[in-house]
């Protein structure tokens, strides 16, 4: 995985709440092995139409937000069945930072655990970035380290992140790179009890 420290980048407001892992990689295409190839499927019922073309009232599929890094989402993002194609799709398609007023634990913990950064703001914040951001490219910092949120007017909001998942994401190691740190304790143990 690839440290996460600061992400700057305007951000992409997708105002709906209770978005599903279903809505965010359809299951039709869920038939791949790898973990890379989902981002062309992201939002795939909101994008296109169902003769497959764009559709051009999905915010994604709008030029401003081309490129964008940061998702900023209402509330319960990423709840449904615990797929974690679902990051998969988030992060092919080039999204670093996932922002909500809550998150369905699953889907936050499969984020962290695949280099996505989940920032949990209050309502009354992400409403604000919401609403900056819905009809012009309005710029955000996420600051891990620091643990803040600044936008491009001068605002800031602070977030908090289990201390453990924030060293997994500033270092970009997953589960087995963090056993990995461990390395010459585990070692010294298999000498010891042979």
């Amino acid at each position: 995985m690839e440290p996460i420290n600061i992400v700057t980048s305007v951000l992409s407001p997708l105002d709906r709440i209770n978005v599903d892992t279903d809505q965010i990689i359809p299951k039709q295409f869920l038939k791949r092995i790898e973990r890379t190839g989902f981002g062309k499927y992201l939002f795939y019922g909101w994008r296109f139409k169902e003769d497959g073309t764009e559709n051009p009232s999905f915010v994604l599929n709008n030029p401003i937000f081309k490129g964008s890094t940061i998702l900023v989402a209402n509330d319960n993002f990423g709840c449904g069945s615990s797929r974690e194609h679902a990051p998969w799709a988030l992060m092919d398609f080039g999204f670093k930072v996932i922002i909500a007023p809550s998150f369905a634990d699953i889907f936050y913990n499969n984020c962290v655990k695949n280099g996505v950064l989940p920032v949990r703001l209050s309502e009354k914040a992400v409403e604000q970035l919401l609403n900056a951001g819905k009809n012009e490219a309005y710029e955000l910092t996420v600051h891990l380290e620091e643990q803040i949120v600044k936008g491009q007017k001068g605002e800031s909001y602070s977030f908090d992140i289990d201390p453990y998942w924030k060293q997994m994401l500033l270092n970009g190691w997953d589960e087995i790179a963090l056993t990995i740190q461990y390395d010459q304790y585990i070692e010294a143990y298999e000498k010891s009890s042979t």
